[in-house]
C-alpha cells in the first residue's frame, strides 16, 4: 500500500503551552504527555509526515489505501483474518491470528479454514458467517477497494460457505499457488462484526443467526456498504460511534480528533495471546518535521516513540543523550516515480523503453542515499525490496539494470532519433524503427517541459527531484518541478484515457513508493496488471501480465518469480528510485519490547513500560 510521506506541524495538541504543561490528561481527543508518561502508563507514537488516519472502515478506497489507515490505525482495532510479521521477519505470524493455517485441496482449487475461538467486544463470537459478511460486501463493492484488482480477488472466489461456526471454505475458480493464495489473498480477509450488517444507525444490530441480513444480496450488500463508508467519513463521531465500538483487536477507541489524533485503551475483551498493559496508546500528528523534532528534543519525554528528521540526523547524540534509542525503520516495499501512458503529451514518449531507460540512468541512488538520505535508505532495482532481507530476491535484481549515467541516458535518446534543437532534445527521425523515436512519437516532440509533480514538505525528496531534474537538463531534457501536498498529490492521480482532464498528470513522487500490504507477497499483481487499483499510469504489458500470473498458479514459485522481477527490472514500468527508512525512530529506552514490524504495522500491545 501506497507510504504517506510528507512534512507536518503538530496539530492537536492545542499549541505550545499545552504541550509544556507536564502531566495534563488526555481528554476529549486533544492530550498532552510529559516526562512521566510511563508511569502514567501512557505511551504516545507520532504519527509520519501527515499520515493522520482517515478511514476507519476495513474496506478501505483507493484514495485513503495507507500505511496510517490499515496498518497503524485500523489493525489495532480490528484483526484481520491472517496476521503479518513475525517480529521483524516478513512472514505470516499464524500464533497472532483469528484463523489456524489453511488447508488446500482438490488440487488447489479449495481452502479450508478454522477459525480460534475469538470474540468481538459485544460478545458476539468471530465466525465464519463473519468472513462470509466481509466476503459479501467486498464482492458487492469490490471497485470501490482499494485493493482491488481486475480478475484477481474476490474475482478468483468461486463461493464462499460457513461450514459450520468456526469451519469456512473458499471455492476457486481454478487452481492457485497456495503461498501466494495466502499471503495474497486470504492476506485481505477481515472478519467483520454480525452488529455491522444493517443500513442504518436506527436498525437494530442483528447477530450471526439474524435471519435474511441485507448482506446476502447484492443490493442489500451495497447499501451495507454505504451506510459504513459514510459511517467512516464521518471522523468526529468515530469514538462515539456504536458501530465503530465493537471491535475484535487489542485496543478500542477513546477519543479521536478530525485532525487525526487518536487515544486507545486496552479491549478488555481481547481474545489475543498477548494483552495490552499500557494504560493508554496516543497516536499524535503533525504537519512538519520540524514540530515533531521540537517536541521530540525537548527533553519533556511528550514522545515516547518518535522518529528524528533526515534533516536533523546529525542530532542523534543529542536524542540518545536525552534517553531515546536511534534505528532507522526499514520496511518491505521499493520506491518508484510513475509515468502517465495516456499523457495526451507525453504519454507515447513514456512508452517507449528506450525512454525510460534514458530517464533510469540519470536516478543516481548511491549519491542520493549517503547525501540525501544521509545513509538511511535501501536502492530499488525492481518491485523485489533488496531489504529488509527477504526470500523472494534473486541474484540478478540485486544490482541496478540501469546505473547512474547521463552519458548512457543521452546516447540512448540519440541513438533513438532525438537531437539537441535549441539545447532540448527534440524528435527529428519519427517512426518505429530501430533507431527512429517509436509509436506515436511525431516529429518535432520536444522534451521541453516533462512535468513531475512531488510531494511538498520533505526536504530529502526535493533534493532528489532537482538532482534528478539537473542531470536530465545537462542532456537536454528539462524536467518542470512542482510540489504539492500528499493528499492533494493523490487526489490527482489515477488511470485515465487522454480526453479526460485527470490526465494531464505526467510523472508523480510521493517519496515513499510501496510497503507490501495487505498483498505481502511481492508478485506485482496489485499494480502491473492493467486495471489495478495502484496502476495509475495504466501500464498494460502482455509478457508482464503472463509472468504475473504464472506466480499466481505455479506449482514451484521461486523461478516463476525470479521471471518476473526480472522482466520488470529492465521494463521499467516505473523509474526506481532510493527507498527511504520508514523512519529513523528515537525510541524510548524505557519502553521495551519494541520489533518494528517489516510491513509498517503497529503492534503496541506488545510494547512494556519500565
Amino acid at each position: 500500500m501506497v507510504q504517506r510521506r510528507r512534512s507536518r506541524v503538530l496539530t492537536v495538541l492545542a499549541g505550545a503551552a499545552l504541550l509544556a504543561a507536564c502531566g495534563s490528561t488526555a481528554q476529549s481527543g486533544s492530550s498532552s504527555t510529559s516526562s512521566s508518561s510511563a508511569a502514567n502508563g501512557i505511551i504516545t507514537f507520532a504519527e509520519q509526515p501527515g499520515a493522520s488516519p482517515n478511514w476507519i472502515f476495513w474496506l478501505t478506497p483507493g484514495s485513503d489505501f495507507t500505511v496510517a489507515n490499515n496498518d497503524q490505525f485500523q489493525y489495532l482495532l480490528w484483526r484481520p483474518l491472517y496476521v503479518f510479521g513475525n517480529g521483524a521477519k516478513a512472514e505470516i505470524n499464524y500464533a497472532l491470528s483469528i484463523g489456524n493455517a489453511p488447508v488446500y485441496s482438490d488440487h488447489d482449487r479449495v481452502v479450508t479454514i478454522t477459525l480460534k475461538h475469538w470474540m468481538f467486544s459485544d460478545g458476539q463470537p468471530i465466525t465464519a458467517r463473519s468472513v462470509v459478511f466481509w466476503m459479501n460486501l467486498l464482492k458487492a463493492n469490490k471497485a470501490d477497494w482499494g485493493g482491488y484488482v481486475p480478475g484477481q480477488f474476490p474475482d478468483n472466489v468461486a463461493s464462499v460457505t460457513a461450514v459450520n461456526a468456526s469451519t469456512v471454505r473458499f471455492d476457486l475458480t481454478g487452481s492457485f499457488n497456495p503461498t501466494w493464495f495466502t499471503y495474497n489473498e486470504l492476506s485481505q480477509v477481515v472478519p467483520l462484526p454480525m452488529a455491522w450488517d444493517r443500513t442504518s444507525l436506527g436498525a437494530p444490530a442483528p447477530t450471526a443467526s439474524t435471519p435474511n441480513l441485507p448482506d446476502t444480496t447484492t443490493q442489500g450488500a451495497q447499501a451495507v456498504y454505504s451506510f459504513l463508508a459514510g459511517q467512516s467519513k464521518d471522523l468526529a463521531t468515530y469514538a462515539s460511534s456504536p458501530i465503530w465500538s465493537i471491535v475484535d483487536g487489542p485496543w478500542r477507541l477513546k477519543a479521536f480528533t478530525t485532525d487525526g489524533q487518536a487515544t486507545f485503551v486496552p479491549n478488555p475483551a481481547y481474545s489475543g495471546p498477548i494483552k495490552p498493559t499500557a494504560k493508554e496508546f496516543i497516536e499524535l500528528p503533525f504537519t512538519s518535521d520540524s514540530a515533531e523534532y521540537n517536541v521530540l528534543a525537548s527533553g519533556q519525554g511528550q514522545i515516547s516513540y518518535g522518529y528524528i528528521p533526515s534533516t536533523d540526523v546529525e542530532q542523534t547524540a543529542h536524542i540518545t543523550q536525552l534517553g531515546y534509542h536511534v534505528s532507522p525503520w526499514t520496511v518491505f516495499g521499493f520506491n518508484y516515480i510513475p509515468m502517465n501512458y495516456h499523457n495526451p503529451t507525453y504519454g507515447a514518449v513514456f512508452g517507449q523503453l528506450y525512454f525510460r531507460q534514458a530517464l533510469e540512468h540519470l536516478i543516481d541512488e548511491p549519491a542520493w542515499i549517503s547525501t540525501f538520505l544521509h545513509g538511511d535508505g535501501t536502492p530499488t532495482y525492481s518491485p523485489v525490496p533488496v531489504s529488509p532481507a527477504n526470500p523472494f530476491i534473486d541474484t540478478t535484481t540485486r544490482r541496478p539494470a540501469y546505473p547512474y549515467s547521463p552519458a548512457a541516458a543521452r546516447s540512448l535518446l540519440e541513438s533513438h532519433g532525438w537531437r539537441l534543437v535549441n539545447g532540448i532534445m527534440t524528435c527529428e527521425s519519427p517512426g518505429t524503427a530501430a533507431n527512429e523515436c517509436g509509436n506515436g512519437v511525431a516529429k518535432g516532440t520536444s522534451l521541453s517541459s516533462v512535468s513531475l509533480a512531488y510531494a511538498s514538505g520533505v526536504p530529502s525528496l526535493a533534493q532528489e527531484m532537482e538532482a534528478f531534474a539537473s542531470a536530465a537538463h545537462s542532456i537536454g531534457v528539462n524536467i518542470v518541478l512542482s510540489s504539492k501536498p500528499f493528499d492533494t498529490l493523490l487526489g490527482g492521480l489515477g488511470a485515465c484515457s487522454p480526453s479526460q482532464a485527470l490526465c494531464s498528470w505526467q510523472m508523480v513522487n510521493w517519496g515513499g513508493g510501496w510497503t507490501y500490504g495487505p498483498d505481502y507477497l511481492p508478485t506485482g499483481g496489485e499494480f502491473y496488471l492493467p486495471g489495478a487499483g495502484a496502476n495509475p499510469e495504466s501500464f498494460a504489458d502482455p509478457t508482464a501480465t503472463s509472468l504475473i500470473d504464472a506466480t499466481h498458479t505455479a506449482t514451484n514459485l521461486t523461478p516463476a518469480l525470479d521471471a518476473y522481477q526480472n522482466y520488470i527490472a529492465k521494463t521499467l514500468p516505473v523509474l526506481y528510485q532510493p527507498f527511504p527508512a520508514y523512519q529513523v525512530s528515537a525510541i524510548s529506552t524505557s519502553l521495551h519490547g519494541v520489533v518494528q514490524n517489516p510491513y509498517g504495522i503497529l503492534y503496541p500491545e506488545e510494547w512494556r513500560q519500565s
